[in-house]
């Protein structure tokens, strides 16, 4: 079974004693498996949000003395900030990543609630997904009154919490009350102003957020407000669903805000809510001059960000994911206010940080020197894919070339397309040359397994067998992934930018060159598999895809010549 991953994001109540922040935060790391992604402090709003991930029961138990410490070191009673809050540890929703749902992650907050309310005596309620009632489920709700209210809040029978004590007491003075949920990924997200104005960044998160504004007759601000048949007051609608907003001013940069909390980016992304902060700004006279991102981004957020400034601008999205990375930065001013490094912000890139190197990871220099040492890995297999994956490269270059080529403006698109295609296939080749490797490294493990009885000697026996068949389909792939790549170059040699017509004749050799050495390592090992079956079929399709790729390699190297 693959593992389990939620991901964490607490929010404490301290935002400008790094010292403070630094020991709540860094306590995570006692638990095993849990890896602290990010600590982000707010000045002005004084509060820090918290970015850890790992196994359920072990990002349970981080948090649990993360609420700990915070409720030893944070004070409320002495707390003031621009941001909503009632505890030491706000909030502290749970986040499914990897391999679990949403009922379940909500079951973990819910043991989470209980044991913090039983062994810490810390009072709290549970929202949106692990909500216990239907009006528990807005944080806002939940939230209403602040920790000023608490008392009052704890007085009416309809707030009874869902865990902790029930009344109003010294821990509670303190530190206040925590909500815990189950909720899908959020991104907390600020725009910038060239404002001072609360008032009209509040006027803007009016436009934008999906709780619009309140309904006034006459003056849309000082107007009696329009109430419906049960004296509730009448909403016009903002124009983005799954997103909340306010208005509010940063003292630390002089600034006006827009704060939103995109809480469902498959239907609200970030570009679509700085798009529309960017209309209605321009509407009330105002400029955007940036945005803030608040904890961690996923990787697609920032690349479907990038796919649709670069549609914008009609140019090409075949781009490699670094370049898509600087035009998704540039065109939401993510470094408006400071630097934005990628490496940090990105929740792949973090959680990749340190994991073990690459070999696409080391220079070029480095991999031939890895490649030349006594190591028998990486091998041909690597190599085969890794030669692969230049030579779609090229075919890749030439068609971004081409749909950057001044004329050619009505057929950016097409260019376009192809380049997509060949970064399609230039990932799959890359992720191959490692995989050949670790292919190869899963045939040492067997044979490294215990044989002292016939027990051990069978799963042994079995072990190999697999793992040779999996050494000979990785080669396969790189066979079909490289074969089916020459597509590509061919199309650039006949529609392409023709001064680049050697460029894509070099991407089909390489290609070619990465098919056949393939081959050679499909046979190498097909030939020490058991299953004759199985190895008879793979020997077969192989052969037919080489004897594919040495006839798309004539017609490439025909059509070069016909036109050079």
């Amino acid at each position: 079974m693959n593992q389990q991953i939620i991901e964490c994001v607490p929010n404490i109540s301290e935002g400008r004693d790094i010292q403070k922040i630094n020991e709540i935060a860094h306590v995570v790391k006692e638990i095993d498996g849990v890896q602290l992604l990010d600590i982000d402090p707010g000045k002005a709003t004084n509060r820090t949000v918290i970015t850890f991930v790992g196994e359920p029961q072990k990002v349970i138990d981080a948090a649990f003395l993360l609420i700990k410490k915070a409720s030893e070191l944070i004070d409320m009673s002495k707390h003031s900030g621009e941001h909503p809050r009632f505890g030491a540890t706000d909030v502290c929703p749970l986040i499914p990543i990897a391999n679990i749902s949403m009922e379940e992650t909500a079951k973990y907050a819910h043991q989470l609630g209980k044991r913090i309310g039983d062994e810490l005596g810390i009072t709290g309620y549970f929202y949106e997904n692990a909500a216990t009632k239907e009006d528990r489920k807005n944080l806002a709700t939940v939230r209403s009154g602040e920790y000023e209210g608490l008392e009052q809040k704890l007085s009416d029978q309809n707030w009874t919490p869902d865990f902790g004590p029930e009344k109003y007491n010294d821990q509670v003075k303190k530190s206040g009350v925590t909500a815990i949920s189950a909720r899908d990924f959020l991104i907390a997200y600020n725009v910038n102003l060239n404002s001072t104005s609360t008032r009209r960044a509040n006027a803007i998160a009016f436009d934008v957020r999906e709780a619009g504004r309140v309904k006034r007759e006459g003056n849309p601000i000082t107007g009696k407000k329009v109430l419906d048949e049960n004296g509730e007051a009448v909403r016009v609608p903002g124009k983005l669903k799954a997103v909340k907003g306010i208005g509010w001013y940063i003292e630390e940069y002089g600034i006006a805000q827009i704060s939103y909390n995109l809480t469902n980016i498959s239907i609200t992304s970030m570009h679509q809510a700085f798009d529309e902060t960017v209309k209605s700004a321009q509407k009330r006279g105002l400029r955007v001059t940036g945005s803030e991102l608040v904890g961690l981004v996923p990787l697609q957020a920032m690349l479907d960000a990038a796919d649709y400034f670069l549609v914008k601008q009609q140019r090409s999205l075949g781009i490699s994911e670094s370049e898509k990375i600087k035009i998704a930065v540039k065109s939401l001013g993510l470094d408006d206010l400071k630097p934005f490094n990628p490496q940090e912000r990105i929740i792949e890139y973090v959680m990749s940080a340190n994991a073990d190197k690459k070999l696409i990871d080391f220079s070029v220099k480095g991999f031939a020197e890895e490649t030349a040492s006594e190591s028998m890995a990486p091998g041909g297999g690597s190599i085969s894919a890794y030669v692969g994956a230049l030579g779609v490269s090229l075919g890749t270059m030439v068609a971004n070339l081409s749909a950057h080529k001044p004329g050619w403006d009505d057929q950016w698109e097409y260019y376009s397309q192809w380049a997509q295609k060949g970064q399609e296939y230039k990932n799959e080749l890359l992720f191959l040359v490692d995989e050949d490797t670790n292919a190869f490294n899963k045939i040492i493990d067997g044979f490294r397994m215990p044989k002292s009885n016939d027990e051990e000697k069978t799963a042994r026996r079995q072990a190999i067998e697999n793992a040779t068949k999996y050494a000979t389909e990785i080669p396969f792939r790189v066979m079909k992934t490289a074969c089916n790549s020459m597509e590509v170059m061919k199309e650039m040699a006949e529609k392409g930018l023709q001064n680049s017509l050697s460029d894509a004749g070099v991407g089909a050799l390489c290609a070619r060159t990465a098919v056949i050495g393939a081959y050679f390592n499909v046979r190498i090992n097909a030939k020490d598999i058991k299953d004759r079956d199985f190895a008879d079929k793979i020997l077969s399709d192989a052969k037919t895809v080489y004897d594919k790729a040495i006839s798309l390699e004539n017609e490439m190297i025909s059509l070069i010549d016909s036109k050079i």
